[in-house]
């Protein structure tokens, strides 16, 4: 099951996808998976926890520290393990600054995990 969130800001859109992952092979034949069906999105960030041990980022190409960091903390917020959330950004013309793409990512990885912990 994959649970589906989306957060826009001054015309970008965040879509944020969550699911279950049972190894790391999974979650990247997964993350592949949203790259090719993004693929002309601008980012494809994410992150993943397998346990206490295993745990993965990426902001692919945004400044460092504000996609996959903010992902990885709503994951941990919610103490969930074996768990992928991509979150795919269309860009809308208007640069969010660091803070404002923490706020974005952030907040579509949440919307998805709440939706994916209540149905």
């Amino acid at each position: 099951m994959v649970a589906k969130g989306i957060y826009k800001d001054r015309g970008s859109k965040f879509y944020a996808f969550a699911e279950p992952v049972a190894s790391e092979e999974e979650a990247k034949a997964r993350i592949a998976w949203y790259k090719k069906k993004y693929h002309d999105a601008r980012h494809v960030c994410y992150a993943y926890r397998l346990g206490a041990d295993i745990w993965r980022t990426k902001d692919d190409g945004e400044p460092h520290g504000t996609a996959g960091a903010p992902i990885l903390r709503s994951i941990d917020a919610r103490g969930l393990d074996n768990i992928l959330v991509v979150v795919v950004r269309y860009f809308g013309g208007t640069l969010l600054g660091t803070g404002g793409l923490m706020v974005a990512y952030r907040e579509a990885a949440k919307d998805a995990l709440d939706k994916m912990i209540t149905e």
